[in-house]
């Protein structure tokens, strides 16, 4: 595959139809300012989830990928993992009827297999109802580490002949091996977060010092409007990549 694949790819993904990445942060802070329990500004965030899923296929998003739980987040407090928990399973619940509504299809990234009560049950019910989905692909990524995923990628790489960019994608992603056009931050943080790291290479960075419960349907459009503005050159020369 030639060095330049995984760009041109991207355009390709572009051309029909965005890959959208967001770090949904803050909402510990936002509860902590209103003198609220942090398990406040979780459930709602759970709310700005749901309304930037509804506007992403109006804003020409076709694949919509965000980082709920991390690996290194097992490290909160068990009462508030525990939460989460529960909040993750109540929402794909109530999410995947809607979903099969909407013609969104919805995929869960990461390890499973520390995941307790009734999520993974969750997860695969979600996953099975929605799997006709073709407007949106919304993809949480929960117990995520992109440098875990890298690792188990390069584990099943076959070592008899070179790899390509391409195989190593799809071992990252069988179901969508598509570069991130947009990332998106919110909470004021500058760093990605060992959150899709490869699928990141030539992804736009776009953040917002606006609080994950506050993010409204206002702030996406803004973010999407900043991407359509940049120039994307992907290592060509401007009057190249204009064409």
């Amino acid at each position: 595959m030639p060095a330049h694949s995984m760009e041109e790819s991207t355009l390709q993904a572009s051309n029909g139809g965005l890959h959208v990445a967001l770090i949904p942060d803050g909402n510990g802070r936002w509860a902590e300012a209103r003198g609220w329990p942090r398990s406040e500004g979780h459930r709602a965030g759970i709310e700005a989830v749901r309304r930037t899923v509804e506007a992403a296929p109006r804003l020409g998003i076709r694949t919509f990928t965000l980082f709920a739980f991390s690996s290194e987040n097992w490290q909160r407090p068990a009462a508030e993992v525990a939460n989460l928990m529960r909040i993750f399973e109540s929402y794909l619940r109530e999410a995947a009827p809607r979903a099969v509504e909407h013609d969104v299809r919805i995929s869960v990234l990461g390890r499973r297999s520390r995941l307790a009560g009734g999520l993974p049950a969750a997860i695969v019910d979600a996953e099975r109802a929605t799997r006709a989905g073709r407007r949106l692909h919304f993809r949480l990524a929960v117990d995520y580490s992109a440098r875990d995923e890298i690792l188990r990628a390069a584990e099943q790489l076959n070592v008899r002949r070179p790899a390509t960019r391409e195989d190593f994608s799809r071992l990252l992603a069988p179901d969508e091996p598509v570069p991130v056009d947009l990332l998106i931050r919110t909470a004021g943080d500058l760093r990605l977060s060992d959150f899709l790291l490869w699928e990141c290479a030539y992804a736009e960075l776009y953040f917002t010092p606006r609080l994950w419960p506050d993010f409204t349907v206002a702030d996406f459009e803004d973010a999407l409007a900043d991407f359509h503005a940049r120039e994307r050159r992907f290592g060509r020369l401007p009057q190249l990549a204009a064409r």
